[in-house]
C-alpha cells in the first residue's frame, strides 16, 4: 500500500497525514516502532479534552427535558453512538498566544469527532483550503464512513502544546505532541477488514492564521 505525505511550505517538516485513508496516518512513535502498516482508511477518534456538548436532549409532551442518550464508543459490534460534539472554548477565539494554544487543542478534538462520526463540518470550518493535509483528512474521513464501515480507536491526545508567538505576524506556529491510539478497521459485516494500525506518538509543527475574528489551520507536519 502506498503512503501519502504532505510537505509543509513553512519549514523543513515532513507531514505524514493524520488518519488512514491512502495511508493517512501519524507515523513514527516515541518509545515504539513507526506507525504500523499504512492504511487505506481514515481513523476514528473519541474527543479527548476540552468542552464537549452533550447534544440535544429529547423533550416529553409535558415540556420537561429528558436526559440525552448515553454516549457509546465504537466497538467490534458497531459504530459509535451519541458522540459528544466538541464546543470551541471562548479562549480559542482570541488572537493571543493562549488563544492559539486553546485552538490547537480544539482542532485535534474536531478531528477526533470527525473520525468517530464521519461529520467533517467542524474540520472544514476551522481549516484553510490551503492546508493540503486537512483536505486529505476530510477525504479520508468521508471514505471511511461509507457503506456502513467503521473504526475503533484512533483517538487523539495533545498533552504538550508550545506556541511560538510573534505578535507582529497574523500567521503563527506551534509545536505539538500528538498521540493517537491504535486503530481497528471493521467492514459492514462486523469483521476486521485489515490488520490494526499501532498507536503513535509524534512531535508536529502546527501553523495557523488569525483572520476575521477566528483561527484557521494552514499547515501541519511531523517534525523530522
Amino acid at each position: 500500500m502506498s503512503r501519502l505525505f504532505a510537505y509543509s511550505s513553512h519549514a523543513r517538516i515532513r507531514g505524514a497525514v493524520f488518519g488512514l485513508t491512502a495511508a493517512l496516518l501519524l507515523t513514527g512513535c516515541q518509545g515504539g516502532p513507526p506507525g504500523g502498516s499504512p492504511s487505506e482508511s481514515s481513523s476514528t477518534t473519541t474527543p479527548t479534552s476540552g468542552v464537549l456538548s452533550p447534544g440535544p436532549s429529547a423533550t416529553e409532551s409535558s415540556g420537561r427535558a429528558t436526559p440525552a442518550a448515553a454516549y457509546r464508543p465504537a466497538d467490534a459490534k458497531g459504530k459509535a453512538q451519541n458522540v459528544p460534539v466538541p464546543v470551541i472554548p471562548a479562549l480559542a477565539k482570541e488572537n493571543s498566544k493562549a488563544g492559539l494554544e486553546a485552538f490547537i487543542r480544539y482542532w485535534f478534538q474536531l478531528f477526533s469527532y470527525a473520525y468517530e462520526t464521519g461529520e467533517t463540518t467542524g474540520v472544514t470550518e476551522h481549516s484553510s483550503r490551503t492546508c493540503v493535509l486537512c483536505e486529505h483528512l476530510v477525504k479520508s474521513i468521508n471514505a471511511n464512513h461509507t457503506d456502513n464501515r467503521w473504526l475503533v480507536g484512533g483517538s487523539f491526545q495533545t498533552p504538550v502544546v508550545e506556541v511560538l508567538w510573534d505578535p507582529a505576524l497574523s500567521s503563527q506556529q506551534g509545536k505539538v505532541q500528538v498521540i493517537q491510539q491504535e486503530i481497528h478497521y471493521f467492514d459492514p459485516g462486523g469483521s476486521e477488514s485489515r490488520s490494526a494500525t499501532v498507536a503513535t506518538n509524534d512531535a508536529a509543527a502546527f501553523f495557523a492564521d488569525y483572520r476575521d475574528g477566528s483561527w484557521r489551520t494552514t499547515d501541519v507536519g511531523i517534525i523530522r
